[in-house]
């Protein structure tokens, strides 16, 4: 739900330009664990326990019965992500290295 308006390549004005693509938007959730099984793709062993959205230790919950996926991120908070955008390269960080390595992808 909180995803139903992203597109498969976008710019993220907010956080410096970035671009982010997203290959699989417009699949379902059925459409992606078919995907998934059919091709032994492997996966956290944690959505087997009701993690269906995973993040850091400290935002993320299982989600109960009849709960939307989105609720085990950040519970009693009103944001849903962890928050991996960097616009400024921490003071720790050696000059000259690219900007991927900064944010650590």
């Amino acid at each position: 739900m909180t995803r139903a308006d992203v597109h498969k390549a976008e710019i993220d004005a907010e956080h410096g330009g970035l671009v982010k693509v997203s290959p699989l938007a417009d699949w379902s959730w059925e459409q992606i664990w078919a995907y998934i099984h059919a091709h032994d793709v492997p996966y956290n062993a944690l959505h087997d326990q009701d993690y269906p959205s995973i993040g850091c230790t400290h935002c993320t919950r299982a989600v109960r019965p009849g709960e939307d996926p989105r609720t085990g991120r950040w519970p009693g908070f009103a944001k849903t992500e962890c928050g991996l955008h960097m616009i400024e390269p921490v003071a720790s960080q050696v000059e000259g290295e690219s900007k991927a390595a900064k944010v650590g992808v």
